[in-house]
């Protein structure tokens, strides 16, 4: 009985982890910080998030020499959208002028740099099988 249950927890334990290791990485590059200071906030996004708050998906990356580079491992397959902030002071969210224009660097998949607020329909990309190789410019 011992070596049934120690057999069967084994084979447990093998099926978790190896499904675990499923869907698509995204690998993402951003070669053009201003500066070392604070960190690159990256959150992935579908549709229902873009806009809303938190990501599917967020990351928090240390700068150096003004790059970053954010992995986003077992995404599965859709659409979405990357939103990325230099947050220059370190206080977890993005800071804007009297006037409403940001007062720290920002990009977003596609590239895409529009007055006004990000587009969710210009910034989303195609998740297949396939790891991507994304870079994103502030």
């Amino acid at each position: 009985m011992k070596k049934f249950i120690l057999t069967f927890t084994l084979a447990l334990t093998s099926i978790i982890g190896f499904s675990q290791d499923t869907g698509t990485t995204i690998t993402i590059t951003i070669d053009n910080v201003s500066n070392d200071n604070g960190k690159v906030l990256t959150s992935l996004h579908s549709s229902e998030t873009f806009m809303k708050g938190k990501g599917i998906m967020d990351a928090e990356t240390e700068i150096k020499d003004g790059k970053v580079t954010i992995i986003f491992k077992n995404v599965v397959p859709g659409e979405y959208a990357i939103m990325t902030l230099h947050d220059e002071n370190d206080n977890k969210r993005m800071d804007f002028q009297d006037n409403g224009m940001p007062l720290e660097s920002y990009g977003i998949s596609n590239n895409v740099m529009s007055f006004g607020p990000p587009n969710y329909d210009e910034a989303k990309f195609i998740v297949e099988d396939k790891d991507l190789n994304l870079n994103i410019r502030f």
